[in-house]
C-alpha cells in the first residue's frame, strides 16, 4: 500500500539535513545571548541583568577579566583567609563611587559659578570654580580635604574587604538611608537604577564641564 512505501534515499537524506539545520540553528539561538545595548556584539558572561542598570555594555569585556580583586584591597600575605571579589564587583564598586562623586561634582561646580562661596575673605575672592583649586592649595585645607578622602577610602575599603568574604552587600552599599527611603523592596530598586543612571549622565556632565571651562574660560553656562 502507498502509506507503507519506503521513503527513497534522496527525500531521507534531505530530511536529515534539514534536521541538523533546525537543531544547529535552535542551539546557536539558545547559546548566543546579544548585548541590550550593542546588539551585534554577544552579551558579556559577567552582565546577566542582574545589577542595576545592566544593560550589557562592556565592548572590551573588561567585566570579564580573571584578577580577583580582594588581593587588591588586602593582599594575601596580610590574609590568607578564603575570600574572593570577581571584577564585575569592583567595577560596579567604582562606577557607583564615581557616579556619586560626579553628581556632587557638578552642583558643587555650578553653584560656584554662579556665586556661592565658603564663608571668609579669601573664598569670596576666588573667581569661579576652575581657580578654586588653586585658591584650595593656597589656603592649606586642600590638605585636611585630603584626609577627609583618605578616611573615607578606608571605610569604603573595610566594606569591599567584608563583601569579598562572603558578607551580603550589594556593590556601593553602605546602609546609608537616614530617611528610609528604600524600605520597600521596589522603591529601592527603583532608586538604585536611578542613581546608576543619573551617576553616569553626571561622569560625562562634568568631563564637558570642566572641559568647556578651561578651554574658553567661562562660567555657567559654559559656552559662548
Amino acid at each position: 500500500p502507498p502509506l507503507l512505501r519506503t521513503p527513497r534515499p534522496a527525500t531521507m537524506m534531505r530530511a536529515l539535513v534539514m534536521a541538523a539545520l533546525v537543531s544547529s540553528t535552535a542551539g546557536f539561538t539558545l547559546n548566543m545571548v546579544k548585548s541590550k545595548s550593542l546588539p551585534f556584539l554577544d552579551q558579556p558572561a559577567a552582565l546577566d541583568g542582574s545589577l542595576p542598570g545592566d544593560v550589557g555594555f562592556d565592548p572590551l569585556k573588561l567585566s570579564s577579566i580573571p584578577i580577583d580583586m580582594s588581593n587588591v584591597v588586602v593582599p594575601k600575605f596580610f590574609d590568607e583567609e578564603p575570600r574572593s571579589l570577581p571584577m564585575i564587583n569592583w567595577m560596579r564598586e567604582a562606577e557607583v563611587k564615581h557616579g556619586r562623586i560626579a553628581m556632587l561634582a557638578v552642583v558643587g561646580y555650578v553653584a560656584v559659578d554662579l556665586g556661592l562661596r565658603f564663608p571668609g575673605s579669601k573664598y569670596a575672592a576666588v573667581s569661579g570654580s576652575l581657580a578654586a583649586h588653586d585658591a584650595m592649595v593656597a589656603s592649606g585645607n586642600m590638605g585636611f580635604m585630603l584626609l577627609c578622602i583618605f578616611v573615607l577610602e578606608l571605610a569604603g575599603g573595610a566594606a569591599i574587604y567584608a563583601q569579598s568574604k562572603g558578607e551580603p552587600r550589594a556593590s556601593g552599599d553602605f546602609s546609608f538611608d537616614p530617611f528610609d527611603l528604600g524600605k520597600k523592596p521596589e522603591v529601592k530598586a527603583r532608586y538604585a537604577l536611578s542613581e546608576v543612571k543619573n551617576g553616569r549622565l553626571a561622569m560625562l556632565a562634568i568631563s564637558g564641564i570642566l572641559t568647556q571651562a578651561a578651554l574658553f574660560n567661562k562660567g555657567f553656562p559654559y559656552f559662548e
